[in-house]
């Protein structure tokens, strides 16, 4: 969560010293990113029914998994995908680098003003700064809005996919049902599953056939 907190010069202490903005405004938590949270969703995907007509009644439990993650992760289009949105999160967190270090040099500017600095020139600089600053806020949460609606568009989109070629395979091979294998690091629906009921392989054969 990106901090709305004004800085702290914001605050008045007497006349003069400002704090320090001393702090980063859009903190990263280690392994997390854009290509991390995708991975969540993927985790949170809704389970991919098959249609049970083809199966006979000795074979009405026999049930498929699929890993949605690794299938994103190791087919070409999944791979060009997360790549492009890696890319463009990098590409806004670049534009609000610069934008950070242009409010620091601001900060730092008001820091140094002399003490004959009459208090019209300080107003207005400490008003420059703050519009800098709130403007940077907003900028922030556009970004991180927008990072989040391609999310939602590559969850949604790789659902379908993997949904659609998953009943297929399904229909084809006599399963009433084919579930999620889930994340370990999130949640792992399946504790255990032959390999042989796994369809991973297959859908990544698939994806890559169908989405040159």
């Amino acid at each position: 969560m990106v901090s709305q907190a004004e800085p702290g010069w914001v605050r008045k202490r007497g006349d003069h010293a400002t704090e320090r903005f001393g702090r980063r405004v859009v903190p990263e938590r280690r392994g997390e990113g854009p290509v991390k949270m995708w991975h969540v969703r993927m985790g949170l995907a809704a389970v991919v029914s098959a249609s049970a007509a083809v199966a006979s009644a000795a074979e009405a439990n026999k049930v498929a998994i699929v890993d949605q993650q690794a299938i994103v992760e190791r087919s070409a289009v999944g791979k060009k995908d997360l790549e492009s949105l890696k890319e463009f999160s990098a590409s806004r967190q670049k534009i609000l680098a610069s934008d950070e270090n242009e409010i620091r040099d601001l900060e730092k500017e008001l820091q140094l003003l002399p003490a004959s600095t009459t208090e019209a020139v300080k107003t207005q600089k400490q008003e420059k700064f703050r519009a800098k600053y709130e403007a940077f806020q907003k900028r922030v949460q556009q970004f991180q809005q927008e990072i989040q609606n391609r999310q939602k568009e590559l969850q949604d989109s790789y659902s379908k996919k993997i949904g659609d070629i998953a009943a297929e395979l399904a229909q084809k091979q006599g399963y009433v049902a084919v579930i999620d294998k889930g994340n370990e690091a999130f949640l792992r629906i399946a504790v255990y599953a032959a390999p042989a009921i796994d369809l991973t392989d297959q859908v990544v054969k698939e994806m890559d056939r169908r989405y040159k």
